[in-house]
């Protein structure tokens, strides 16, 4: 199948999840996975209605940034280290992957000597996976209160990537959590803070994570179909 009709069951699988849950006409945003896919083809999703592209590696996002240019939102989806903040601060759209203060501070202060904000969802480790990054569901809001008061970055959601499993009662219970933790957040009506975007669900669960409350997936093989790594 093309990357086109790819994108059009994605987009109506998205539209009976969202009618399943009661939140039909809500919108939930697709962001296509980039990761090891050359330029032709992440062109042609963008020239068939894709505005919002996911890269895990920064070096990664920085060369489809030189190449692509702003015609499309950038999301940095994967573990950012400290020293690579430099190289995209001002590329992103959104940062999914703050999960520690030292990464906050950095953030903050790039982002201030650049004179923008840049906006960031905090990553929750829900399923607390040893081989996944994120802060654990308790850590959440005593993170959120050492950083609220850094002026030049801006929390905006939540993140979480669920474990690779087909056991749908799990993954209902992991998205479920997550988004009872963004409501918690947001009936506390912190300043600086808006849980906008819950951003949950990847290829093989993203119509259960919009059932769950999601309104932003990360989507790579059902659009491009599997890797070649």
């Amino acid at each position: 199948m093309s990357i086109q009709s790819n994108i059009i069951m994605i987009e109506e699988n998205m539209e009976k999840a969202l009618k399943k849950s009661g939140r039909e006409g809500e919108k939930v945003e697709l962001i296509a996975v980039t990761k090891t896919i050359d330029i032709d083809r992440i062109n042609e999703t963008i020239r068939v209605g894709i505005s919002n592209i996911g890269e895990n590696k920064v070096q990664e996002l920085e060369k489809k940034y030189d190449l692509i240019g702003d015609t499309v939102n950038y999301h940095m989806i994967g573990h950012l280290q400290t020293n690579k903040v430099k190289n995209i601060i001002g590329k992103t759209r959104l940062i999914h992957s703050l999960d520690r203060l030292s990464l906050a501070k950095e953030l903050d202060k790039r982002s201030k000597n650049n004179a923008i904000v840049t906006d960031v969802l905090i990553q929750v480790n829900v399923a607390e996976e040893e081989s996944k990054f994120g802060l654990k569901v308790e850590e959440v809001l005593y993170f959120i209160e050492e950083i609220l008061d850094f002026k030049n970055i801006k929390i905006r959601g939540l993140m979480t990537i669920a474990p690779n499993t087909t056991d749908e009662i799990l993954l209902r219970k992991i998205f479920r959590t997550l988004y009872n933790l963004k409501e918690n957040i947001k009936n506390k009506n912190y300043e600086n803070l808006s849980m906008d975007y819950l951003s949950m669900g990847m290829t093989n669960d993203y119509e259960l994570a919009i059932e769950e409350g999601s309104n932003m997936i990360r989507v790579g093989s059902a659009i491009f179909g599997k890797r070649n790594y």
